[in-house]
């Protein structure tokens, strides 16, 4: 029995080790960034997005076609001695773009690309947020199976020298189940880890798309997050800074563009018309200007609507502005938590926990300490150690939170 559990500890340890760190070429964060920024697809929709909204400046700085028509038939005389024969018409109608108009069309275009432009950027800074977030989670991962297989080694010494004992009668067989049921808990915990760790590489693959392979490895630990500036530096530059109000601003300027538009748009419209006439008795030419009288549609319906988004899309942009910097300081409040609980954990918690665990092994060798005590002390110990990954992850996370507030641009070594 005890041989088919150690074969069958064997068997998970080797399977974790080939699941948590497969081979495979090796990326560190920067390049895991500029491969996200390469190769996502939906990246690539958002580029093609910017591509469309600065064609339609394009289509709005077009100037109209003119219109031709051209009639051909038959004329017949009713009079007596009347000619009769073939009659053609031709008309030539250029309307007019008229620069007033014009300039708050292609105004409103121009405006659509900032807007365009600014939600690239926040799209590249969410779609980077969840590169870093995802890596970060691999990493967490990572540690995690790596401290589960380290308390799996743990249980097992403990196990072994109780096995000895219990085989030379100086211990019962209680502490022989007990340890049993112990190491059966470490499998289940290397077991799970390693589930877990293949699920956050697949979440990672799926942040960025097939340009990274199915098998690969990562450059780094959850120690390297970069520091970060004052929050006061960080919320002066946030107005400049953020893509989130920059898209919102834009949208307000081309909301304001179009309500212009709307109401140029009721002024009179001018055609250029000119034709002629080819009948049998004479030929006719015609030259003259067509205007569209606005007498019954003064375009109310058009501007009233015009005029009622730009006062959501002002509330919107003032929303923003107090949600992001909202956000800003609950995420540097998460962060200063996060690193106090980091500091916390590594200068004393886990030290102390770790060195309680050597005392208890030792007094338990000795014979000063029964089993459960050294069970109790690598339970305390497992559970520092876990709060330290949770503790680094969760620091990790509000540095990604902020560069993401911050809109950082990848690709480049944070």
């Amino acid at each position: 029995m005890v041989q088919r559990n150690k074969f069958f500890v064997l068997l998970i340890c080797l399977w974790v080790s080939v699941a948590a760190e497969a081979a495979g070429p090796e990326y560190a964060l920067p390049d895991l960034e500029k491969l996200a920024l390469d190769s996502s697809r939906s990246m690539m929709a958002a580029r093609e997005q910017l591509a469309a909204a600065r064609y339609a400046v394009r289509s709005a700085g077009a100037f109209p076609n003119p219109e031709i028509e051209y009639l051909a038939g038959t004329a017949r005389s009713r009079a007596a001695g009347g000619s009769s024969g073939d009659a053609r018409s031709a008309t030539l109608t250029q309307p007019i773009d008229l620069p007033w108009v014009r300039s708050s069309r292609i105004g409103a275009a121009e405006a659509g690309v900032q807007a365009s432009e600014a939600g690239l950027r926040a799209f590249e800074a969410d779609l980077l947020a969840n590169v870093r977030l995802r890596y970060f989670e691999v990493l967490r991962r990572n540690a995690e199976v790596r401290n589960a297989r380290e308390d799996l080694g743990l249980v097992e010494g403990v196990r072994s020298r109780i096995a000895l004992r219990v085989e030379t009668g100086e211990a019962p067989r209680f502490e022989l189940i007990k340890a049993d049921a112990e190491m059966l808990n470490a499998q289940k915990s290397v077991q799970a880890a390693g589930f877990r760790a293949e699920q956050a590489r697949s979440h990672l693959r799926q942040s960025i798309g097939s340009g990274l392979p199915a098998e690969y490895s990562l450059r780094g630990t959850l120690r390297e997050v970069p520091d970060l500036p004052q929050l006061e530096v960080v919320r002066q530059s946030l107005a400049e800074a953020s893509p989130t109000l920059a898209r919102a601003k834009a949208e307000v300027s081309r909301a304001e563009q179009q309500l212009e538009l709307e109401r140029r748009q009721r002024w009179p419209s001018l055609a250029v018309k000119g034709g002629y006439d080819d009948d049998p008795d004479m030929r006719t030419s015609r030259f003259g200007v067509v205007v569209s009288v606005p007498l019954w549609d003064r375009r109310s319906g058009p501007i009233s609507e015009a005029s009622a988004q730009l006062a959501r899309l002002r509330h919107e942009l003032a929303a923003q502005e107090f949600s992001l910097e909202q956000q800003l300081a609950v995420a540097y409040q998460q962060y200063e938590i996060a690193q106090a609980q980091v500091t916390a954990l590594e200068s004393g918690i886990v030290r102390q926990a770790e060195n309680a665990l050597r005392i208890a092994e030792a007094a338990y060798r000795f014979g000063e300490r029964g089993f459960l005590e050294v069970l109790d002390a690598q339970r305390v110990f497992r559970a520092a150690r876990a709060e330290l990954i949770t503790a680094r992850f969760e620091l990790a996370a509000a540095w990604v939170e902020i560069e993401r507030l911050r809109a950082t641009p990848g690709g480049k070594n944070p």
